[in-house]
């Protein structure tokens, strides 16, 4: 079953100038930390403020936890939890004191509300941090503090929206283990064009550019779906890499993978993987060119987004 599901979504703005979504089409496993992956500009943010209710669609359908994104019905608000881009918090409350002030706008009582606040700040690793003001937590805290209040009402499904962007390192790192420990208690959906960290909590990868979904797969069965494995040759000695790369084009390039160089390392890509690396081996030593290192691999996220992307800004 999909959490999440949208069907044609298109979102316009001055007058169908700018097309934030063209036509749209997303599937979202209930259950999964999905990637909603793509570089700036491609549509990521519109999506999601649309899911959560904020913006209306120009045209097509959008359904979340069964329920019809339209009516922005007080059910559907129910079941969604959302963490803004950028999320501001009031600086003067504690990280309980704001915890407890979210349950309580759901319904709950003082001690429900309490008890609840005191479980997501042990889960988001703040519970030493819990009587220190919000205005003196570090960003990766607030980010943190942030998806335990999105999820303070246990909803179904969570909306991230780049909750990593503009952290540092151990920030980041922080805030994807607290995403993480949250996968079979709801499904999320986390908006990111950082590659690592999708590659490291997301077990499904939607891959979208120019507001079109051009990939969805599991994380591990992108690569095999859409990019070719890679031989990578790194040689000892400066321009060995480029002759062996005008050999190549010689030598199997017109019927085999091109080569790419960069620096002293060149890749080869192909369907068939043992063939290019023999063929590979072969030529260094037709050549007797210094070789330092040979590896071959599966592709990786990289490899499929860039392949997928291209030179999208």
């Amino acid at each position: 079953m999909d959490a999440i599901r949208t069907s044609a979504l298109v979102k316009s703005y001055e007058r169908g100038k700018v097309l934030a979504l063209n036509n749209l089409d997303l599937a979202v496993p209930e259950g999964s930390v999905f990637g909603f992956l793509g570089p700036n500009g491609a549509g990521k943010t519109t999506a999601i403020k649309i899911l959560t209710g904020l913006v209306e669609p120009t045209s097509g359908e959008a359904w979340v936890a069964g329920e019809p994104v339209g009516n922005a019905s007080a059910r559907l608000r129910s079941q969604i939890g959302y963490l803004s881009q950028e999320p501001r918090f009031y600086p003067w409350m504690t990280g309980r004191e704001l915890l407890v002030f979210a349950g309580r706008l759901f319904g709950t009582g003082a001690g429900t509300a309490g008890r609840r606040a005191d479980e997501l700040l042990e889960m988001s690793g703040l519970a030493r941090a819990a009587r220190r003001r919000v205005g003196g937590y570090s960003g990766g805290m607030v980010q943190r503090l942030g998806i335990a209040q999105a999820i303070v009402s246990a909803p179904r499904i969570l909306f991230l929206d780049e909750p990593c962007a503009s952290l540092d390192p151990l920030g980041r790192r922080d805030v994807l283990e607290f995403i993480a420990r949250l996968h079979g208690r709801t499904t999320v959906l986390m908006s990111t064009h950082i590659l690592e960290d999708v590659e490291r909590v997301c077990d499904t990868v939607g891959i979208i550019d120019r507001g079109r979904m051009v990939a969805t797969a599991e994380t591990g069965e992108l690569g095999r779906r859409f990019a070719a494995p890679v031989v990578e040759l790194e040689f000892e000695t400066a321009g060995a890499a480029a002759a062996f790369a005008s050999a190549w084009a010689e030598f199997g390039g017109a019927t085999g993978p091109s080569a790419a160089v960069e620096g002293e390392t060149v890749q080869l890509r192909a369907l068939d993987l043992a063939q290019a690396r023999a063929s590979a081996v072969r030529l260094v030593a037709a050549k007797d060119l210094p070789l330092a290192r040979l590896e071959t691999r599966s592709a990786s996220l990289e490899d499929v987004f860039v392949r997928l992307v291209g030179g999208a800004s």
